[in-house]
């Protein structure tokens, strides 16, 4: 029993072992119970569920505050609102990936999940190397800031060209390299077919693979931004990891709700912008305008939700009445796979 009081990376381990029970547990509950079986998520239940999310989220944080202060309780909450509304592009680009790879609602739930759980462990390796480097040179965190704000001004004037998904690379390459059925094989992403020299059963990847790849892809891209963004705001691991995977959680019950009006959300980008900037912008001023002093966390918390909200309000009222843009999928004599790259080894 002592050994849950030692510190692991600055947080008791019976802290850690709690979240990871938390995280185990709602992952068994969502894919073995509430879908067990493929099926199409509806709104309804999507906003359920988001709800039932972004609750224990907002719970895990009080628990945290609780235990560890109310500073503790206002970085994580501040970090947890920034992944959430990042969240918000990332749905956008899921949206994009699922529509080229023409994958059908009911298997999208499954591939988010695993795509999910992929995205735990890169998180967690992204943001172990991340404090491993601020432990050793704290001037680290400049870089973090100069590049957030960097990023937040490219933000302003980014055009809204959309990500073009069969240009990718990644999936080029594996599509050369690997064989690739033309078709989708349910909610499978490997599946056993005869090759077409030997007629011996083979294992090929099925497109529901290929979209999985690029989902995670998209996401190491946006944790340029978000992970950057959470040790701005603190460098507690536990705070920055907790934060960022509970609001990554509930990613693909919100996707479901917000894949049919994600264009309602055009202007959050500015809003995140801002966000990005004055994360940034705060570890100039309280090391070098303030002499080191820490700005208060109520401050940063007030800040970020206040423009989040800003942006999403503004958003719906300046979309109001908007249609449903349609999305490009791959070229329409191709199948999935094909509209990738031509010259794949195929099933």
């Amino acid at each position: 029993m002592e050994f849950l009081f030692t510190d692991w990376l600055g947080t008791p381990v019976w802290f850690w072992a709690a979240f990871i029970t938390i995280v185990i547990a709602l992952t068994a509950f969502d894919l073995g119970i509430l879908h067990k079986e493929d099926k199409e998520l509806g709104i309804g239940e999507s906003l359920k569920l988001s709800v039932f999310y972004i609750g224990v989220a907002l719970l895990f944080g009080a628990w945290v505050w609780v235990e560890r202060g109310a500073s503790a309780g206002m970085e994580y909450y501040t970090g947890f609102f920034i992944e959430k509304a990042l969240s918000i592009d990332n749905v956008f680009v899921i949206s994009l990936i699922f529509t080229y790879f023409a994958i059908p609602a009911k298997y999208q739930y499954r591939a988010l999940l695993w795509g999910i759980m992929a995205v735990i462990v890169l998180r967690g390796l992204m943001i172990a190397g991340g404090a491993a480097l601020l432990a050793e040179a704290y001037w680290v965190l400049y870089l973090f800031a100069a590049f957030l704000i960097v990023t937040g001004i490219k933000m302003f004037f980014a055009g809204d060209e959309p990500m073009d998904v069969g240009k990718n690379p990644v999936i080029r390459w594996i599509s050369k390299h690997m064989r690739v059925t033309k078709e989708l094989h349910d909610q499978h992403f490997f599946v056993k077919v005869p090759d077409s020299k030997t007629g011996k059963l083979v294992t090929a990847a099925t497109p529901l693979f290929l979209a999985l790849v690029v989902i995670n892809l998209a996401d190491l891209v946006f944790a340029l931004d978000s992970v950057p963004a959470i040790f701005a705001i603190t460098t507690d691991t536990f705070i920055v990891y907790t934060s960022n995977i509970f609001a990554i959680l509930g990613l693909r019950a919100l996707y479901f709700a917000l894949a049919a009006m994600v264009h309602r959300f055009h202007y959050l980008k500015y809003a995140l912008a801002a966000v990005l900037v004055f994360i940034g912008s705060k570890i100039f001023v309280t090391d070098f305008l303030l002499d080191g002093g820490k700005l208060p966390a109520w401050i940063s918390l007030g800040v970020t939700f206040g423009l989040i909200a800003a942006g999403v309000l503004y958003s719906l009222w300046k979309t109001r009445g908007a249609e449903e843009p349609n999305w490009p999928a791959g070229p329409e004599s191709s199948t999935p796979a094909e509209a990738v790259a031509n010259g794949t080894k195929g099933g």
